[in-house]
């Protein structure tokens, strides 16, 4: 038996007035999603416990049946597993977002979307301008980056703290830095500094500093479910294939899987059914509708969701059909992204 979880990162939503009280879901035209409803079973699914806020690293830990409350100890240490980042016992990872402001304001969480080449020009001036004793900076996907704080600096001052950083970025859009900045004095200057080194951008102008923790350790998932032959996660993101090594999955790397609408669809496909020829599990994750949802284009959004469809979910259900007799298939969304 195969097992398959397809997830539309932020595909849910809220009903739009403009649109006649329908979501993006429902505009959307989605002929391999309605199959697949009308043909298997549908159900309700709660992946973010009331006491954390809603995420793709806390709703991926539920979907893949891991206790957030128990297991997760931060996303920055969960993208920098999926960066390959070394961490140590007792080492500190934040997430680095590259972000605009213009007149003390968050304006745009991405910084612009920078290319990777540009991302890491930035990190690299961090680096030349702040790097060292136990302070570095990693390059990931665009704007998204990594901070380490070594144990042997100081980030023993955070020591039996839960939330360490500011807030999600995409949160506070709009509101002003000073006002948001994070509690601890390290990371202030951090952030405040960057202001300096990145000079007057117009993009990405600042680094924001968010969702740090300590490595965490979770039970191997092919133990945990009984998955011979193991299994695989398949992103453009960071965060999921972290939380994949995390739990013993591997990390496919998809040449062209960008995390953002122009991704490679069919080569996710590709490589999950070539993946699945060796192990028996494969989450297969795509992040266009989640970044359509947090810049507010409904269009765009619906467009994200169609390409799920076609790209993903019915290419996914040809291959299957054609190379294996036996096989089940999970398509949900991780959160909601109005």
């Amino acid at each position: 038996m195969k097992y398959v979880i397809l997830i539309g990162d932020g595909m849910a939503d809220y009903p739009i007035p403009e649109r006649g009280g329908k979501t993006a879901l429902q505009i959307a035209a989605t002929p391999n999603l309605d199959f697949v409803a009308t043909a298997g079973v549908c159900g309700l699914v709660k992946t973010i416990p009331e006491e954390l806020a809603a995420g793709s690293d806390i709703a991926t830990l539920s979907i893949l049946g891991y206790d957030p409350a128990k297991y997760y100890t931060g996303r920055g240490p969960l993208e920098a597993l999926g960066m390959r980042v070394p961490l140590e016992e007792g080492d500190l990872a934040f997430r680095c977002n590259l972000v605009t402001v213009r007149e003390g304001k968050f304006a745009d969480y991405s910084g612009g979307h920078p290319t990777n080449e540009e991302a890491r020009g930035l990190i690299a001036a961090l680096n030349e301008e702040l790097g060292g004793s136990g302070c570095e900076f990693y390059p990931g996907v665009s704007y998204r980056n990594i901070l380490v704080l070594k144990s042997e600096s100081k980030n023993n001052i955070f020591a039996g703290a839960k939330e360490i950083g500011g807030a999600p970025p995409h949160d506070i859009i709009g509101a002003r830095v000073e006002e948001e900045l994070p509690r601890e004095e390290v990371l202030r200057e951090i952030v405040l500094a960057s202001r300096e080194i990145f000079g007057k951008a117009e993009k990405a102008n600042l680094v924001w500093l968010w969702s740090g923790g300590r490595k965490p350790e979770m039970p191997a998932f092919s133990g945990r479910y009984g998955v011979s032959g193991g299994g695989s996660v398949i992103s453009g993101v960071d965060l999921i294939k972290g939380i994949g090594r995390c739990v013993g999955l591997e990390a496919v790397e998809v040449p062209g899987a960008t995390g953002y609408f122009d991704t490679n669809y069919e080569g996710k496909v590709e490589y999950a059914l070539r993946s699945l020829k060796e192990r028996d599990f494969v989450l297969l994750h795509v992040e266009a509708p989640d970044e359509a949802g947090h810049l507010g284009e409904i269009d765009l959004k619906v467009k994200a969701i169609e390409d799920f469809d076609a790209l993903v979910v019915g290419k996914m259900l040809q291959g299957l059909e054609q190379e294996f007799a036996d096989f089940k298939v999970l398509v949900l969304p991780d959160h909601y992204t109005p």
